[in-house]
C-alpha cells in the first residue's frame, strides 16, 4: 500500500464529512460542490483500488488476498450509495448519510493497513 495516498484518503475523506456536517447544521441539502469533493474522493478510492490490487498481484508478503480486495472494492462501493440516498432524501438526514459514509472510509482504509502489514486478515 502507498501510505501517502492512503493517508491523503483518509484526510479527504474526513474533511468531506466536515463539510457535509456543516450543511448538516446550516439544515441544506447536497449541492454541486459537495458531489464534486465526493467525486474526487471516489477518484482517490479507485487509484487505491488499482494500485491495491497491483501490489497484491507483486507481493511475496502473506496478505489475505480475499479481505484486501473486499476491502478495497467495499471502499469503492460506500461513497456511492451514500451519494444515491442523499440525492434521494433531500433533507438534512439524507446529507447526514453522507458523513457516515465519509467516515466509513478511513476506518476501511485503516482496516486495509493492517490487513496489508499482517496484523489482521
Amino acid at each position: 500500500m502507498l501510505e501517502p495516498l492512503a493517508t491523503g484518503l483518509i484526510l479527504a475523506a474526513l474533511a468531506c464529512a466536515a463539510w457535509a456536517l456543516g450543511l448538516v447544521v446550516a439544515n441544506r441539502p447536497a449541492g454541486t460542490f459537495t458531489l464534486a469533493l465526493l467525486a474526487v474522493l471516489e477518484l482517490g478510492l479507485l487509484v487505491q483500488a488499482v494500485i491495491g490490487i497491483v501490489n497484491l498481484v507483486r507481493t511475496d508478503s502473506d496478505v489475505s488476498g480475499v479481505s484486501f480486495v473486499g476491502y478495497l472494492l467495499g471502499s469503492l462501493l460506500i461513497l456511492p450509495a451514500a451519494t444515491f440516498w442523499a440525492l434521494a432524501e433531500r433533507t438534512r438526514w439524507g446529507t447526514a448519510v453522507l458523513i457516515i459514509g465519509c467516515l466509513v472510509v478511513p476506518v476501511m482504509i485503516v482496516r486495509l493497513n493492517q490487513i496489508w502489514g499482517g496484523t489482521g486478515g
